[in-house]
């Protein structure tokens, strides 16, 4: 389903900005919708994670799957004239909400479809999923919209309608078992105390992930990974465009970037089908650290890389190796996590995650400008060897001892998976 949802959005994500400059509006338009999205993401996601917790993840899921399908089949007819400019926005801005709702929703399903010991090999089917999406998503969405503007987002439009439909047809149970309710203070009785003690307990039970993250060990080093790594490679990606964007001549070539992405793409793709084997064969701690240790090498290549092959070459090694890191921290993070905290955890990961991402562009312009393209590149390269410092030292003990509790509350309270 998630390989499905992923290849609709991937293929309208690209032709959303080329219909906005196709209906005559300029680039900063198209930055400025991406921010907004952006940031209300990482408002929203949050949020939306309570009640996903708290028995109503399936309806999430199924709801914003639904008015998802329907935001781009509207924006799909739409395209058959030349639609306004809020019309486009409203339709675009509403079908990211519903895409956020559906990944915070998302998030906490996994630990109900799979054992603690299938983690690794469900998380790096997912990623296999993920990485297909990014490969096939853009060439369809290009295809299709040169073929005629609407296709790309009747094309998201089904695919979002097959997750519904998809969720729907889940007879895992995707929630935890029923708890008791949590007391309820009436206003009316207890008068400002009761407010005070109503907002508190709404309070809490948003700001529960972080709670949760920040009082693990195990999982504070997921969120050193994947803030950190998520901001690094963001910031890899806008160097590499700036640099190869332009054929130094005044001309872009975009050519040059889609030699880049699609091998990376390729080697992530390789690096998602790789990982649970190496899980099986190296143990979870192993390849985390061998992982982290080797992916200083790639980046600090792009040091002396010159064009699209050198560029190329390069994040195909990076790529091949995030996937193994990945496939690892997503099993840690679901088996050391409550069952009842889930997305509210998992959404603590996405929302940093897409805090440290927004500044690279800026961060990556400002970079190049004031100095070369090397200059980023050293700074990524010093981060990921600083994560590999961090992991060497922390990993092993911290794998070890979140597994074992794991397995602990598992045969305490049973997996209830079917």
């Amino acid at each position: 389903m998630n390989a499905v949802d992923g290849l609709g959005s991937q293929a309208s994500g690209l032709v959303l900005p080329l219909l906005l400059l196709d209906l005559g509006h300029s680039p900063g338009t198209a930055g400025s919708l991406a921010t907004a999205t952006a940031l209300s993401g990482v408002v929203l996601g949050p949020v939306v994670a309570v009640p996903a917790d708290r028995g109503r993840r399936r309806l999430l899921m199924t709801g914003s799957a639904a008015l998802a399908a329907l935001c781009t089949g509207v924006l799909a007819l739409t395209c058959l004239g030349r639609p306004a400019l809020w019309v486009v926005m409203a339709l675009a801005l509403a079908e990211r909400l519903c895409a956020v709702v559906y990944e915070a929703a998302s998030r906490g399903a996994l630990v109900h479809l799979a054992a603690t010991d299938e983690l690794p090999r469900a998380a790096a089917g997912m990623q296999v999923g993920d990485q297909i999406s990014l490969v096939v998503g853009p060439v369809l969405g290009g295809v299709l919209f040169q073929l005629a503007r609407p296709l790309p987002f009747l094309a998201d439009a089904l695919s979002y309608a097959a997750a519904a439909l998809g969720v729907r047809s889940i007879r895992t149970p995707l929630d935890p078992p029923a708890h008791a309710p949590e007391a309820a203070v009436r206003p009316g009785k207890t008068g400002d105390r009761g407010m005070r003690g109503m907002w508190s307990g709404r309070f809490g039970a948003m700001t529960a992930g972080v709670v949760t993250v920040a009082r693990s060990p195990v999982l504070r080093l997921v969120l050193i990974w994947t803030s950190t790594a998520g901001g690094t490679l963001t910031l890899l990606f806008y160097t590499a465009l700036f640099r190869l964007g332009s054929d130094g001549h005044g001309h872009s070539d975009g050519a040059a970037v889609g030699a880049v992405l699609a091998a990376s793409g390729a080697a992530g793709l390789l690096g998602a089908l790789l990982a649970a084997p190496a899980v099986r064969r190296l143990g979870a701690g192993r390849l985390l650290t061998l992982a982290a240790w080797l992916l200083p090498v790639p980046c600090g290549s792009l040091v002396w890389a010159d064009g699209a092959v050198g560029w190329g070459a390069a994040f195909a090694g990076i790529s091949l190796l995030v996937p193994l890191i990945t496939v690892v921290l997503a099993g840690v993070a679901v088996a050391c996590t409550p069952v009842a905290l889930q997305s509210r955890t998992a959404g603590v990961f996405g929302s940093l995650s897409a805090l440290a991402a927004a500044g690279a562009p800026a961060l990556a312009a400002f970079m190049v400008t004031v100095g070369t393209a090397r200059t980023p590149v050293l700074l990524c390269t010093v981060l990921f060897g600083a994560l590999a410092v961090h992991t060497q030292v922390k990993a092993p003990g911290l794998l070890r001892s979140g597994a074992a509790s794991a397995v602990s509350a598992e045969g305490t309270t049973g997996d209830g998976r079917g």
